[in-house]
C-alpha cells in the first residue's frame, strides 16, 4: 500500500481542524454555539470525520510518524469533535490507544477522547476532562468513578492537577460568552434523549443522572 508524503497528510488535518475552528469562532461570536448542538457546527464536524476515517482506512491513526506532533493533534481534535458519532469515536480511541502504546501518539489525547465517550455514554470519565454546567448553574466537571484515581492517573500522563484543571476551565467559560441553562432538568433531559437518537444510549435505557 503506498502511502502519501507525511506533510500532505498532516497539512490536510490541520486544514480540517481550521475549518472547524473558523466555524466554531463565528458560532461563538453570535451565540448560536450554545444553543443545542449547531446543524452547521455538526455539518463540519461530520465532513471533517468521513474524511479522517478514509485516512483512518488507509494508513491506520495518523500518529506521529506519519503526521507529526501538529497533525496527529488536529487527527485527535477531529475524532474528539464528531459526538454524533458513536462508533467512529470508539474505533478512533482504539486506534489512538494502540498508537500510544507504541509511542506515536499523546496519552493524553487518548485520555481526553477517553473522557469525552464517557460523557457521551452518561457514565463517570476517568481523568475528569469534560465538563457540563451543574445544578446550581456553575461549570463542574462531569462526575468522576473516584477523585483520587483521577489524580494519580493524570499525574501519570503529566496533567495538571484536577484543581487546576477545575479552574482553568471555568476561567475560559466566564470568558465565554455562555451561560447556564435556565432549566438543569430539561438540559439533562435533553442530552440523554439526544444519546439516545445518536447511539451513544439505548433506546428506553433509564436515565443515569449526574
Amino acid at each position: 500500500m503506498s502511502t502519501p508524503a507525511a506533510p500532505q497528510i498532516a497539512q490536510e488535518l490541520l486544514d480540517l481542524l481550521a475549518d472547524d475552528q473558523h466555524v466554531r469562532a463565528e458560532l461563538a461570536a453570535d451565540g448560536s454555539l450554545f444553543k443545542g448542538y449547531n446543524a452547521r457546527m455538526r455539518e463540519v464536524h461530520e465532513r471533517n470525520a468521513a474524511r479522517l476515517e478514509e485516512i483512518l482506512r488507509s494508513h491506520g491513526w495518523p500518529g506521529i510518524h506519519l503526521a507529526g506532533r501538529e497533525g496527529t493533534e488536529a487527527a485527535w481534535r477531529i475524532a474528539q469533535h464528531a459526538i454524533a458519532m458513536p462508533q467512529f469515536q470508539r474505533r478512533c480511541l482504539k486506534l489512538l490507544q494502540a498508537a500510544v502504546a507504541r509511542g506515536d501518539a499523546d496519552a493524553q489525547h487518548a485520555a481526553y477522547l477517553d473522557d469525552r465517550i464517557a460523557f457521551n455514554e452518561r457514565r463517570p470519565q476517568k481523568y475528569g476532562t469534560q465538563f457540563d454546567w451543574n445544578e446550581i448553574g456553575d461549570m463542574a466537571p462531569w462526575r468522576v468513578d473516584d477523585e483520587k484515581a483521577v489524580e494519580r492517573r493524570r499525574q501519570a500522563l503529566g496533567m495538571p492537577s484536577f484543581a487546576e484543571q477545575v479552574a482553568r476551565v471555568r476561567d475560559q467559560w466566564r470568558q465565554s460568552r455562555e451561560r447556564a441553562p435556565a432549566d438543569w432538568h430539561a438540559r439533562q433531559r435533553d442530552i440523554e434523549a439526544w444519546a439516545r437518537e445518536v447511539g451513544w444510549l439505548p433506546r428506553g435505557e433509564p436515565s443515569r443522572g449526574r
